[in-house]
């Protein structure tokens, strides 16, 4: 894997570097021939260059019957140039001149016209160019000399054959050259690239066999990358260490609940196998009692099955509520009544407040009566038959304030976070505390299916405070 990223990556960068090459090689044969081609040497020249300045300037000489001149522009022209200009006859012989030098012949052989024009003349210190001009029926020649120590003409002379086979080998040896200096930096290139790809991927895959023990310094071109990889390891390492927190209350909560479950189901089997028992005579009023203590078991079993189910349907978002308008003074004082009728919780002081007779709200009446009644009955099992509860229902504005509040054993600070689990039982459950353990999560559940809000504060050994907002 490492070597098919590098080798993506060598192979990418070879091919722009080639292509870069070709395309350069391109443009240099493309300039080369247009300059060939083009009949005024563009590159090379202008109509400020010394060679253009000579070419035309037959057009400021001037011939009469009496002699010859130059025009002013003409002479303006060689001045702004530092420029001088000798004029000579068909023998050679100078008829006329401009700002010449003190150092220049007068008189030119053929040989020395050819040498003047190839070779700077160092006693003038000028580059010489040649032009021609006809009038009278006679042919001129003229020399005009640029004393600029910046400009040089050099005569190149070569075969094209030659230059054909060079370039051929030249740009073979140049595509090798640059090739393999291409392949040198597109390996360490790559290989810086693709070094932390690597440790990206090799990360990637431990965090697919789950594990999460990698950290990676945040830094180079990839720092934001190894950030949010390590940003990912962090939430995967606490979901897992969450899912098995929970796996493990949950394993508890099914032993708990099985325990729990077993109990009545003893119970009623063992008072149906007494009663269908021939070798006992029982009196009405026994199997009126068997009965009973059958049919309470019974409710006990339905009870948790229906917590069950209502807690699996509430998570899964599959409860439809029943919404109307409640008026919920009514509905919590009659959870508070069938505690209080409860054969086991009759003796238990609750008290029950209001701000107002008639406190109307859209809710679903039977899940919102099944919250508060799980948060009272949470109150009286966690607390000693002495300790008041205090149940009250206020309006602020449009928000309905449901309060349950005691002054009892109060909860653990690290037990507060846990209470709306599912699954969670508290460490102060008593004996009465039997059945799902799902009455707090339930409760939990119910509010924000409502689009509510619960809040619970406490204080060990100084009571709790359990609040819903709807």
């Amino acid at each position: 894997m490492k070597w098919r990223l590098t080798g993506r990556y060598l192979a990418s960068v070879v091919l722009i570097v080639v292509i870069v090459i070709f395309i350069n090689i391109l443009v240099i044969i493309g300039l080369y021939i247009y300059q060939n081609e083009s009949p005024k040497y563009p590159f090379l020249q202008g109509d400020n260059s010394a060679e253009a300045i000579t070419r035309s300037f037959g057009q400021e000489i001037v011939l009469s019957e009496t002699g010859m001149d130059i025009t002013g522009q003409g002479k303006d022209t060689l001045e702004r140039n530092q420029a001088w200009i000798q004029i000579l006859d068909e023998n050679g012989n100078q008829v006329y001149g401009f700002r010449v030098p003190p150092e220049a012949k007068t008189k030119y052989t053929p040989m020395d016209i050819v040498q003047t024009y190839k070779y700077m003349e160092k006693e003038l210190m000028s580059t010489v160019f040649i032009g021609e001009k006809q009038g009278n029926g006679k042919r001129y020649s003229y020399l005009i000399g640029f004393q600029d120590p910046y400009l040089e003409r050099n005569i190149l002379t070569y075969d094209i054959r030659k230059v054909g086979r060079f370039l051929q080998i030249g740009i073979v040896t140049v595509l090798c050259v640059d090739g393999f200096i291409a392949l040198c930096i597109a390996y360490l290139f790559s290989k810086r690239l693709t070094r932390p790809l690597s440790a990206l991927i090799d990360g990637i895959k431990q965090l697919a066999h789950k594990n999460y023990r990698g950290h990676y310094e945040t830094k180079g071109i990839y720092k934001d990358v190894f950030y949010n990889v390590n940003m990912l390891t962090e939430e995967l390492r606490a979901s897992e260490l969450e899912r098995n927190r929970l796996d493990r209350m949950k394993e508890e909560w099914i032993a708990n609940i099985s325990h729990d479950i077993k109990t009545p189901l003893a119970s009623i089997q063992g008072y149906s196998e007494m009663m269908r028992d021939k070798d006992y005579d029982f009196t009405v009023e026994e199997m009126r009692d068997y009965a009973e203590i059958i049919e309470r078991k019974s409710l006990y079993l339905k009870d948790v099955i229906e917590d069950l189910n209502l807690s699996t349907r509430l998570r899964n978002m599959g409860l439809t509520l029943n919404l109307k308008s409640v008026n919920v003074v009514s509905l919590v004082r009659n959870a508070v009544i069938d505690t209080l009728n409860d054969t086991r919780y009759g003796n238990r002081n609750i008290d029950f407040r209001y701000s107002d007779e008639v406190i109307l709200k859209e809710v679903d009446e039977i899940l919102i009566r099944r919250a508060v009644a799980n948060l009272i009955y949470n109150a009286v099992v966690h607390n000693s038959e002495d300790v008041s509860i205090a149940v009250s229902v206020e309006k602020e504005g449009g928000t309905v304030r449901i309060v349950v509040e005691d002054h009892g054993k109060g909860i653990r600070e690290e037990e507060l976070e846990r209470i709306f689990d599912r699954y969670y039982r508290g460490t102060n459950t008593g004996e009465l505390h039997k059945g799902s353990g799902l009455g707090m999560a339930i409760a939990n559940d119910i509010v924000k299916a409502h689009d509510g809000e619960i809040h619970v504060m406490s204080e060990f050994h100084s009571g709790t405070r359990i609040e819903i907002l709807l």
